[in-house]
């Protein structure tokens, strides 16, 4: 009796970064569970190259509609399952196969960084699953970035939120999403899991990570970029979004004013996590 796999659509983005889209395209298209098609936008500057486009369902757009693009996209797809992902993120060849059995048995928003808040007081002070840290087993977490593997059907939750988003097209969607499913579905967000010495599970290799995701095109490494995150945590608790530390109801490891200081200064901070992230990476 042969077994039906379920319908996968990927979706990615092209903003700055046309020159990785062919690595990223390979491992795709060599997954352990083949994508049923691939989405891809055009965020206003840059094209796919000529040489890769066969095969390939492309939306042209001659403006950057920031972060929030891709999700809109996605309403287009004809799978049962989308799997949307930065255009920084190299996947495991069995990335896709990893998803789809966790959100069999775990179901809810799954995605290769996860990160658990230390308080519900900042944004920038957490820790890391996956990618950075990386996890035997499926762990829950308060957000996912990097990519997003889900039900079709969730986006409809994504978007009868629309009205509450964070109101800038850099940042927020990563909260949006856990918090939109959270409040309409009580779904966690979770990742998968990354063993240490099966890369083929991940959801974006490190080797690739470590060398995109600090080049000068990453969002996350502009000053201002830190700022908006900070907001964007705060926009979504004042909506009622819940973290893991407020739910289990844990202390603060720190006193309030170390976290006031980091939401007024998140840039400086970030650059110490990020330090510490890079020498994780020299191990694998």
């Amino acid at each position: 009796m042969n077994t039906i796999i379920p319908k996968i659509t990927i979706v990615l983005n092209v903003f700055k970064r046309s020159s990785v889209f062919d690595l990223q395209l390979h491992a795709i298209r060599n997954q352990s569970i083949q994508p049923y098609e691939i989405l891809v936008w055009e965020n206003g500057f840059e094209k796919v190259p000529a040489h890769l486009r066969e095969g390939l369902i492309i939306s042209e757009s001659n403006k950057n509609f920031g972060v929030w693009a891709r999700f809109s996209y996605a309403l287009n797809s004809e799978g049962e399952y989308i799997c949307i992902f930065d255009d920084d993120t190299i996947p495991g060849s069995r990335w896709l196969e990893n998803c789809l059995s966790t959100i069999n048995s775990n179901p809810g928003l799954l995605g290769t960084r996860g990160i658990i808040f230390d308080s519900k007081l900042s944004y920038s002070m957490y820790r890391e699953v996956g990618l950075h840290n990386p996890n035997e087993r499926t762990e829950q977490v308060d957000i996912v970035g990097h990519c997003w593997f889900f039900k079709k059907v969730w986006l409809e939750k994504f978007w009868s939120e629309f009205g509450n988003k964070f109101p800038d097209c850099m940042a927020g969607e990563d909260i949006h999403f856990s918090y939109a499913l959270q409040k309409h579905l009580d779904l966690p967000t979770l990742v998968p899991k990354h063993p240490e010495n099966q890369l083929e599970f991940w959801g974006s290799l490190p080797k690739f990570a470590n060398e995109f995701g600090q080049d000068q095109q990453s969002l996350s490494l502009k000053p201002k970029s830190y700022k908006k995150f900070e907001d964007a945590l705060q926009h979504y608790r004042s909506l009622g979004f819940s973290t893991m530390s407020e739910k289990i109801n844990t202390i603060s490891k720190h006193p309030p004013i170390v976290y006031w200081f980091i939401q007024k200064f998140p840039y400086l901070f970030h650059k110490i996590v990020k330090l510490k992230n890079n020498l994780n990476f020299k191990k694998f």
